[in-house]
């Protein structure tokens, strides 16, 4: 592309005597004002924008997709410029190259639209497609609009302050200038403004929002959903004789020990007389730390006798202490009650922002409330002792997994594991998935031929890759669809197996690895993870029940009797 200076054409001003024409006022207003963009900058943010409507794990609406639109048009935008500026450098060219005629820009903007139309058609064709797959309505012909003026006025936003932020460079490099030459001062100019940037959002920006985050979720977490109500049973925390008080366990704790199967419920089910199931939670109002927290959980165990109990549950939550609860009722449904389930809260923020800032306290609360409970339950005679598991979805599978560096760890310590959802922070999943036995891929993994650890999508993949299965077992339940599962910061800058390999069976064969936009897509893919239905994304529900009684194989209990329960439990 060749293009030419506009100095003499541009400021040519009418010198008629009603003033300049309009044609000319035009040409003045665009050398004003659109000669300030990068050409190629918008080249590549147009690029960015295209590549943003490709599809990704799952179905967005408008204002998400919207969202990622823009800052892919922004970053697209950033990415043009500074590669114009390095080959500039690279020729060591001291004058800005010639500035192209409003003709190319005319003809940039009727690409850009005529581009933006038809990837439009195309993202309302994969969007029905994946929509259709899952079982989720259509977009209505609205929403495709709206997703150009969400982007739109996102790209203003981060072009403003990108803009901001260059025009500070500048100025602080025009200042060095008197004291250094100009590529020393360009240099020196951007790594202070570079460190600034970085303290400002981590240390001002991150304070602030971190602060605003753990208001908004620790209001919501003192909040009590409209079906829960305190325990009237001892054998509940907040209830009569509780050690913890109601008000402490916080909004999903107070869920946790409100709800499940009644005893009725299950003398029904399963046609004997059932005992009361024994919830133990301890929230982060509850006590001062974790450490804390879970010697009070422990201490909550032993006032309701749950160690004589025929299983002892540990369940990892999520930061806001959420336990998805179908993991819960189908071990109290599969021993007739006869089961103590314990947990501890250890933040406010909800699952999705926890795995990316709370990750520590989350795997010290693993390890501690685990400890906890094992050091107990090896002090009981062998002959005795209750049957003890781990379980936990999203970052409470990253907390569940915490105490224990290997797969044969977790088969020696426990009786058995339930992950469902794991997170990319979940060391032992990544290690034991990047360990795969070869020829199986990254969304179904083989490990050690199945002998301890089944990956699995759904009850079908519980036999796979043998029925037999000795020891203790360990199910990581995983949908291949799941953004909480496959989001990785590396996913920017390099393409993960799961799109090389053959995809899972939720996976649209035209979605494609793309630079950045992956990653953006798939951020945006973790905040509405949970929208959609049963076994896709990050919704787990009726594959539970099928992987308990695999990993525990509870007497006299049947396929059939897993079918006849799967419709009676829920997530929440």
């Amino acid at each position: 592309m060749s293009s030419t200076s506009e100095e003499s054409t541009d400021t040519v001003v009418d010198e008629r005597e009603d003033g300049p024409s309009r044609g000319t006022r035009l040409k003045v207003w665009w050398y004003n004002h659109i000669r300030q963009y990068s050409y190629s900058g918008c080249v590549v943010a147009l690029l960015f924008l295209w590549a943003s409507a490709t599809p990704s794990l799952l179905p967005r609406g408008w204002f998400f997709q919207g969202a990622v639109s823009g800052g892919s048009a922004a970053i697209g935008y950033g990415v043009g410029t500074f590669l114009t500026w390095l080959a500039r450098f690279m020729v060591s060219r001291t004058e800005r190259w010639p500035v192209p005629t409003w003709k190319w820009w005319s003809g940039l903007g009727f690409v850009g639209l005529a581009g933006t139309a038809f990837m439009m058609y195309w993202f309302a064709h994969w969007q029905d497609e994946l929509r259709d797959l899952m079982g989720v309505e259509h977009l209505t012909w609205t929403a495709y609009p709206l997703v150009v003026i969400v982007a739109l006025i996102v790209f203003a936003i981060l072009m403003s302050i990108g803009q901001a932020w260059g025009a500070g460079l500048k100025w602080l490099v025009r200042k060095l200038n008197a004291f250094a030459p100009p590529r020393v001062s360009a240099v020196v100019g951007a790594a202070i403004v570079v460190v600034l940037t970085i303290f400002i959002v981590n240390g001002v920006f991150a304070n602030y929002a971190m602060r605003a985050l753990n208001s908004t979720f620790s209001a919501a977490n003192n909040e009590t959903k409209a079906d829960s109500a305190p325990p009237t049973s001892t054998l509940r925390s907040g209830g009569p004789g509780s050690l913890v008080t109601w008000n402490s366990l916080g909004r999903e704790g107070r869920v946790f020990v409100s709800r499940g199967p009644t005893v009725q419920q299950l003398s029904a089910f399963n046609g004997t007389p059932a005992v009361e199931p024994i919830r133990a939670y301890a929230g982060l109002d509850s006590a001062p730390n974790v450490n804390a927290a879970a010697d009070l959980a422990v201490k909550e165990l032993e006032r309701t006798n749950a160690f004589s109990r025929k299983v002892i549950a540990v369940g990892g939550t999520t930061g806001s202490g959420w336990i998805n609860k179908s993991m819960v009722d189908s071990l109290e449904y599969m021993y007739n009650g006869n089961v103590a389930t314990v947990s501890i809260q250890y933040s406010y923020l909800p699952s999705w922002l926890s795995f990316i800032v709370d990750k520590e306290r989350a795997r010290q609360a693993g390890i501690a409330i685990f400890e906890a409970v094992s050091e107990k339950v090896r002090a009981i005679p062998e002959a005795q002792r209750p049957k003890l598991v781990v379980f936990g979805e999203s970052l409470g599978s990253f907390s569940g997994e915490a105490s224990f560096g290997s797969i044969p760890t977790i088969a020696a310590r426990t009786d058995g594991a339930l992950f469902s959802g794991p997170t990319f922070n979940n060391q032992l999943w990544l290690d034991t998935t990047d360990n795969r036995d070869a020829g199986s891929p990254e969304v179904k993994p083989i490990f050690h031929n199945g002998k301890q650890v089944r990956f699995i999508a759904d009850q079908n993949d519980l036999t796979r890759p043998t029925p037999d299965w000795p020891g203790n077992r360990i199910v990581y339940l995983q949908h291949a669809s799941d953004p909480i599962t496959w989001w990785n910061p590396d996913l920017a800058f390099s393409e993960p197996d799961w799109l090389t390999e053959p995809r899972g069976s939720d996976v649209l064969g035209a979605t494609t690895w793309i630079p950045i936009v992956s990653f953006l897509q798939l951020s945006a893919d973790m905040a509405v993870s949970v929208n959609v239905p049963d076994g896709h994304g990050h919704h787990y529900l009726s594959a539970v029940p099928y992987a308990w009684a695999s990993i525990l194989q509870p007497p006299g209990w049947t396929v059939e009797k897993t079918q006849k329960l799967e419709p009676l439990l829920t997530r929440d």
